[in-house]
């Protein structure tokens, strides 16, 4: 039974994972914004650089998930630092807790969030974790995001930066967006649909999170994705066809451009990424196929 310390416990991934974590008897410690309410809550302020570095000591792990939402609302200009500083400053004021702790006190691995906008538009080009960042508001993001973490990575802390994809469930995120336009028969493909879509069963995504905390000797990047990414139009039918709805509705690019502004980009940009290193450490996905994963999160 281990000591897991998890910022973002309240969103999608860190509520999945704090129930899988707990449902095993480990014990976490959630860092929250607000004044701790229970005896499993350390307080943090990632904008301003605080931890409560008595909360982390003594912890196998840390898991960093925190962050304003990337599509909860239009990218001005104004959210688009509040976005960079919740990920990089946040991350970094951890990082700096995680070095300042004695090293016996100190947690065995930091494992941080990433993104798969980290490669940038691809194309039909696969790419797995050797490919370089892309260009544009992303992957610079992802670059400074994973940089911040540069503190723990220098006091010998095994770090791990999970580049997670499209997490398919109902409960948040893209497809929690998704699923009741498809399920009110509104459901169609995005601009041309020909971009690649990698996505990740969230059930694949807490079970990866916690197979890169458990298994020493991994470090450095690792794509979250499923092996097998969809286009949106392959992804739009395999929808169709599970909910059993039609999907004659489009949204053309344009109109996605000037509802979503440069977050259009993000919808509409292809990623065909796929987990090698994941793959190559031993771990086995649940749902590697998109219906699979649809299906689970029904």
């Amino acid at each position: 039974m281990r000591r897991i310390a998890v910022t973002g416990a309240s969103g999608l991934i860190g509520s999945a994972l704090v129930r899988s974590l707990t449902a095993d008897g480990h014990e976490v410690v959630r860092l929250v914004r607000r004044t701790p309410r229970a005896a499993d809550e350390v307080r943090w302020d990632p904008e301003g650089g605080e931890v409560d570095t008595a909360g982390l000591a003594g912890c196998h792990a840390v898991v960093n998930l925190a962050g304003a939402g990337v599509g909860n609302r239009r990218w001005t200009e104004a959210y688009k630092q509040r976005i960079r500083a919740s990920r990089v400053q946040g991350t970094a004021a951890l990082a700096r807790a995680v070095a300042s702790l004695d090293e016996k006190d100190r947690p065995r691995v930091l494992v941080n969030g990433s993104a798969i906008g980290y490669y940038g538009e691809t194309g039909d080009r696969a790419v797995d974790e050797s490919a370089p960042a892309g260009r544009g508001f992303l992957p610079e993001l992802c670059v400074e995001w994973e940089g911040a973490a540069s503190p723990a990575q220098g006091a010998g802390v095994r770090t791990v930066f999970t580049r997670t994809g499209l997490v398919v469930s109902r409960k948040g995120g893209a497809w929690g967006r998704l699923f009741p336009l498809f399920q009110a028969g509104l459901g169609g493909r995005m601009g041309d649909g020909r971009q690649f879509w990698s996505f990740v069963a969230l059930h694949d995504e807490v079970a990866a999170i916690r197979h890169l905390i458990d298994t020493d000797g991994l470090s450095g990047p690792f794509n979250l994705t499923a092996p097998n990414p969809l286009t949106n139009r392959e992804i739009t039918a395999v929808m169709g066809r599970v909910l059993h709805r039609p999907t004659l509705f489009a949204v053309p690019a344009p109109v996605l451009r000037t509802v979503l502004g440069e977050m259009a980009g993000d919808v509409l940009g292809s990623a065909r990424v796929l987990p090698t290193r994941l793959l190559e450490s031993g771990f086995r996905f649940a749902f590697p196929e998109i219906e699979g994963a649809i299906r689970a999160a029904l």
